[in-house]
């Protein structure tokens, strides 16, 4: 099966996906409750493009252009990604890696993917990465989130899309494009204690602490069903 069938595949399962859990949204992506304008199969895609550009391009070079200017990833230490990966040779052969499930605010301003990721030399994990849109209504990584497992993690029969409902519309924020607002240079001082982001309508916040031996957790909050709720909670090492 060629690339482009495969993201053909991921896109039709991501829309079946968001149509069963979204049943009161319209054609154009307006909920009944808000307008929501999120598409989470545009994630879908580009994790896909960020995985093919792995394999094609190297490892490293394929995390450096997908990420933000102020994205952070564990080295195993919290740092800025951008300046850990200038100049880092990619390693002989890339991971792999599929995405399993997205989560997006109602705005589509920031999601969550979760996945597997196979090692070339026969090891295996988990990976949770937040994506942010950027001005062109692309998105880029800002945080790189992942583990071991001792065995694979089992492939879904759908890729899941779900949406957070949608804030009332007197309580929304002035719209306002979601990018990053880091630069490449002059980033303020990383706190490895805690590090955490939010929507631009706010239905979609993540936060990420970390401990002096190393353990770090990820929490992604989301407005569903009326309530504040845990979207999806993960945790690297013995905290």
């Amino acid at each position: 099966m060629t690339y482009r069938l495969l993201i053909a595949g991921a896109l039709a399962l991501a829309s079946g996906a968001q149509a069963q859990e979204h049943p009161g949204h319209t054609e154009r992506g307006e909920s009944r409750s808000g307008n929501s304008y999120a598409n989470p199969s545009a994630v879908i895609a580009t994790e896909l493009a960020f995985a093919q550009a792995a394999q094609d391009k190297g490892q490293w070079s394929a995390f450096a252009t997908y990420a933000a200017p102020d994205a952070v990833m564990f080295t195993p230490q919290m740092v800025y990604a951008q300046g850990w990966l200038k100049g880092r040779a990619n390693p002989p052969i890339a991971v792999k890696w599929q995405v399993n499930e997205v989560w997006s605010s109602c705005d589509g301003s920031l999601m969550v993917s979760h996945g597997a990721w196979q090692h070339p030399n026969n090891g295996s994990g988990w990976f949770t990465t937040i994506w942010q849109r950027q001005k062109d209504g692309s998105y880029k990584w800002l945080l790189d989130h992942g583990g071991d497992l001792t065995a694979p993690l089992a492939a879904p029969e759908m890729i899941s899309g779900r949406i957070a409902d949608c804030p009332d519309r007197a309580a929304r924020p002035t719209p306002m494009p979601s990018t990053s607002q880091g630069k490449s240079k002059g980033l303020p001082p990383l706190n490895p204690a805690l590090h955490a982001g939010k929507s631009v309508d706010g239905s979609l916040t993540w936060q990420v602490t970390g401990t002096t031996n190393g353990a770090h957790s990820l929490v992604v909050h989301w407005k569903k069903d009326g309530h504040d709720q845990i979207a999806l909670s993960d945790t690297v090492g013995d905290q």
